[in-house]
């Protein structure tokens, strides 16, 4: 007998996502773009920058990486398409 007034679905039910995960490839090319203007900011010890550099160039560090992250599954994701598609269309003789 199922529960009256409960919600079912078939979604796995992730939990929230991070602030980047719908950026984009577009979005991982800013990010890389901002963390290098970053590191420009602390070299140049710009108004703004922290007392020890190193805490600025992880913080550029970690924009970049996560750019470089994106970009890469975002390129990872065509491959596989474009395999995929390849293979189907081979096959189909």
């Amino acid at each position: 007998m199922p529960d009256k007034g409960v919600e079912r679905s078939d979604d796995q039910g992730h939990g929230p996502v991070p602030w980047w995960a719908d950026l984009g490839v577009w979005g991982a090319v800013a990010l890389i773009v901002l963390g290098g203007l970053a590191a420009l900011w602390v070299s140049f010890r710009l108004p703004g920058t922290p007392e020890e550099p190193a805490t600025g160039y992880y913080g550029a560090a970690r924009v970049v990486a996560i750019g470089l992250v994106i970009v890469g599954g975002g390129l990872l994701n065509r491959r596989r398409a474009r395999s995929g598609a390849a293979g189907e269309t081979s096959g189909a003789d």
